[in-house]
């Protein structure tokens, strides 16, 4: 805004400036007056007064002002008092030599005031730069102290002094627009050239207040302010029911000075914060702290009463509410519907799977009473039906599976037992043209019956038929006497969720005390890892098979980093707590379950996509189980509800866009198999990785 003010008489244009501070009379007759402009004709020496050009809170906008030719002998500095000016042009005014101008002397830079004139006594034109005048100051305001610090309830005593010429004018701006009245009592105590402010029954609602005070006289104005720091005990204004926005959040505002610190409690027990429960303070002001407790994924185990404690040195104050997130589930109800979707198969070791029925299409195999159990493998496929009658189908009837004769078997340590037999390590004998002997991993079954036996030479036709860089090898059996066994490749790491642990940031925790001297894996090198278990499920899903059970435990570590589907038959013992059982028997690892499997038992290549994705999430969270912070029956809720695991903090967000696009509800708008294998190989290669961590 500017305003422009011309042809006016020398007193009546102070009557126009004075009159932006307060409301004036009508616009006179010799006048035309404007929101922003008033122009006068006459010089009409008996205009008093001119009507407001804006109002007082308006001022602010006003950045010009254009004074030229008006004949001003002065010009107050409180006609600027509250503009925010840039601009302001008083060439043409024969300015006196007067105490009254000297703050135009100081606003104006070097360059606007050179060529800027005032007059003196006898009429003589002196620069107004140089011009120095006795008993001409500026004011100066000085308190103590500046900031008031005590109890809330004690008093603080202020003392304010001024200086300048003339004497200036002090005075307290103790209540403002910018702020409610001053709560505290308050005296003041007036002297010529000072001020005391006694404050009593200091107010916690008065806080980070600024009191100020101003001195001013014909020269200008000055302000010193001092900031009460007011000390209170901590109280909980309020503390609401849970709300649902995007996550859930119990509100609270907490008040104290110093800052509480704020704890919660559970239903009496002490609730540990973490990335999925956390408190967050969303504003804050000179007294108040407006928050929330943030529940990402609460289920009904979050349900209870929460209890917020807010303390600091001078006290402490509690508050209780009462929050219910999600009904208590009933999955052992019989009926229909979501309640009743796992039903009791006895597939306890969750096996390889041939659906003989004929009756399931391509993309949904489910898992029926026709179902045969094979007894030793831990590659737990299922062939789709449709495929079985075709001639490339990998079930062949001339398939010739390898006879190992048991002398050539050498058992060196058992290294674990699964729930069909025991595991070792053993050296083979004339099993490669290049090599005497191997290092192996034999498998044996434990109990030998005719169905027994019959699953076990089926498996092994179909072990046999799967080749692949990145499918644990199998080598053949031995059926000379009891036990039966299978060998297969020893890959030297173990399974790969062990491996990731000890190459984590956690692995000192794994040592049993002693120092961990184990790299830590880096992200190049965790793409490595996913692309070669993409390319293992991309072959499996060019075969027709489904896996069911794709996870980093049932994934094997061999030299440099190379890592193959598969394992030794003991990830159910060891893992007991990945899986769920339901039934007498029946095991699911629902964690890495899409929901149309948890709910329908529907396995097809794109719930093996589900699973995928959750091994992306072990392997960039070092292994970490996928939900940890829940229970078997809320991660049944979370998934059958739509919600995913959150993004890993050392993830790339690439990497984690691709794990959505494996976590979409629907099956058939997840990612392609092949498109995933696409993806983490360009990652992989863009990120080269140098593989000798292994030691």
């Amino acid at each position: 805004m500017i305003a422009e003010l011309h042809g006016m008489a020398r007193w009546g244009l102070c009557g126009v400036l004075f009159g932006l501070l307060r409301l004036g009379s009508a616009c006179p007759v010799s006048c035309s007056c404007s929101a922003s402009r008033v122009s006068c004709i006459d010089q009409d020496p008996g205009i008093e007064d001119f009507p407001m050009l804006v109002p007082e809170s308006d001022m602010e906008n006003i950045t010009d002002m254009n004074l030229r030719d008006n004949n001003l002998p002065t010009l107050s500095w409180m006609a600027t008092r509250n503009a925010n000016m840039s601009t302001l042009l008083l060439s043409g005014n024969p300015l006196q030599c007067a105490c009254e101008n000297i703050w135009i002397k100081v606003w104006l830079d070097d360059s606007e005031r050179e060529g800027l004139q005032c007059l003196q006594g006898g009429g003589k034109a002196v620069a107004l730069s140089g011009l120095t005048l006795p008993s001409c100051e500026h004011p100066l305001v000085e308190v103590n102290p500046m900031v008031v610090t005590q109890m809330a309830g004690s008093e603080a005593t202020v003392i304010c002094n001024v200086s300048g010429a003339p004497d200036p004018e002090l005075s307290w701006s103790l209540n403002s627009s910018e702020h409610p009245p001053l709560i505290t009592d308050y005296e003041v105590n007036q002297m010529e050239l000072q001020s005391v402010l006694t404050l009593s029954g200091l107010s916690p609602d008065d806080n980070g207040r600024e009191l100020t005070c101003s001195a001013e006289n014909i020269v200008g104005h000055k302000d010193a302010s001092v900031i009460l720091n007011i000390l209170f005990p901590p109280s909980i204004v309020q503390l609401n029911q849970p709300v649902k926005n995007q996550k859930w959040c119990i509100p609270f505002t907490v008040t104290g000075n110093p800052k509480p610190e704020l704890c919660w409690y559970h239903d009496g027990m002490p609730l540990e914060e973490h990335q999925y429960i956390r408190t967050e303070i969303h504003d804050i002001t000179d007294t108040e702290y407006h928050g929330c407790l943030q529940l990402d994924i609460p289920t009904h185990i979050h349900n209870g009463v929460y209890t917020l404690v807010a303390n600091n040195e001078f006290g402490e104050d509690s508050e209780n509410v009462s929050a219910h997130f999600m009904l208590m589930p009933d999955l052992d109800h019989s009926g229909t519907g979501s309640s009743s979707v796992i039903s009791n198969d006895d597939d306890s070791a969750s096996p390889l799977h041939h659906v003989s029925n004929g009756n399931n299409t391509p993309s949904s195999s489910e898992m029926g009473p026709d179902a045969v159990i094979i007894g030793m493998t831990k590659i737990p496929v299922i062939e789709n039906p449709q495929y079985f009658r075709n001639p490339g189908s990998l079930l062949k009837s001339d398939t010739f599976v390898q006879h190992i004769k048991r002398h050539n078997i050498l058992l060196k340590r058992e290294l674990g037992e699964g729930a069909f037999g025991k595991v070792f390590l053993a050296e083979c004998y004339n099993l490669s043209p290049d090599q005497e002997k191997i290092l192996v991993a034999v498998k044996t079954l434990k109990e030998a019956s005719e169905s027994g036996r019959a699953d076990f030479h089926r498996e092994a036709e179909l072990l046999t038929n799967l080749q692949h860089d990145h499918i644990v090898k199998f080598y053949g059996v031995c059926v000379e006497s009891d036990p039966l066994i299978m060998v297969f490749e020893y890959m030297k790491h173990g399974d790969l969720n062990k491996f990731l642990r000890a190459h984590g940031p956690d692995a000192v925790l794994m040592a049993d005390g002693q120092q961990a001297l184990m790299v830590e894996l880096t992200q190049p090198q965790m793409l490595h890892i996913a692309q070669q278990i993409a390319a293992g499920m991309v072959y499996l899903a060019s075969q027709h098979f489904v896996h069911r059970d794709l996870a980093t435990r049932n994934c094997l570590v061999g030299e440099n980093l190379l890592v193959k589907i598969g394992d030794f038959g003991m990830s159910r013992d060891v893992y007991s707590t990945d899986y769920y059982r339901v039934g007498g028997h029946t095991m699911l690892p629902i964690r890495w379950m899409p929901p149309e499997s948890i709910m329908y038992r529907r396995f097809t290549t794109e719930s093996d996509v589900w699973s995928l994705g959750v091994v992306l999430w072990e392997i960039f969270t070092y292994g970490k189980q996928p939900w940890y912070q829940l229970s078997n029956n809320e991660v049944i809720e979370c998934i059958t509800q739509g919600r995913v695991l959150q993004r890993p903090r050392s993830c790339p967000k690439e990497v984690y866009d691709l794990m959505l696009g494996c976590w979409q509800r629907e099956p058939y708008m997840r990612l392609n198999i092949k498109e995933i294998h696409n993806l983490l190989q360009s990652l992989a290669k863009a990120s080269p990785v140098y593989l000798d961590i292994l030691g």
